[in-house]
């Protein structure tokens, strides 16, 4: 199984939203909200409109089975709304050109993912990239490090998984070695 890694430079993440967001709206989305909610792709892609319609997103987890609620940002309502815009309530809203109302394969998001992290040079990314990305920048961005907070949020059962997870071990381990190595 391949290592995945988050995608750690903003500047880059942001490059790359900014490249989907003006070469396919479907596919911006798609990322946005792996990004903003640190969904799995799979929940991703079972997503329909009527699931993004009000503050937060409710869905049952494949992967657990457990409920889930996450709040719906500023920044992914205000991308979302035009996109959702006169879209019937039940159709997906990752919504693939094949077929009446289907989703795209995860497959396809993998290639779709894949395609735009090469477009900047990044390696080690797939679909879980998106997850991994959302729980690196969450842990960064909080003032006091709250792993406690993004444990729970991933249901992992220690600190140090989800640490290893969002790629924080790793980069506590190459400090070390370069300081090591001076």
């Amino acid at each position: 199984m391949n290592i995945v890694q988050p995608i750690r430079d903003m500047e880059i993440l942001q490059d790359m939203l900014d490249y989907l967001e003006t070469t396919n709206y479907r596919n911006f989305i798609m990322v946005l909200i792996g990004i903003d909610t640190g969904l799995r792709i799979s929940d991703i892609l079972r997503l329909r409109v009527r699931d993004v319609v009000g503050t937060h997103i409710s869905i049952r987890e494949k992967k657990t089975k457990k409920l889930k609620r996450i709040l719906i940002t500023g920044t992914l309502r205000k991308k979302l709304d035009p996109y959702i815009e006169d879209k019937p309530p039940n159709e997906f809203l990752i919504r693939s050109r094949e077929g009446k109302n289907r989703p795209i394969t995860r497959e396809m998001a993998y290639k779709i993912i894949r395609a735009a992290a090469e477009e900047f040079g990044l390696s080690e990314i797939a679909c879980h990239s998106l997850r991994k990305t959302f729980g690196y920048i969450f842990y960064n961005q909080t003032t006091d490090k709250d792993i406690a907070l993004l444990m729970n949020y991933f249901n992992h059962s220690s600190p140090q998984e989800t640490l290893r997870y969002i790629g924080m071990a790793q980069d506590t381990m190459d400090m070390a070695l370069k300081r090591h190595r001076r």
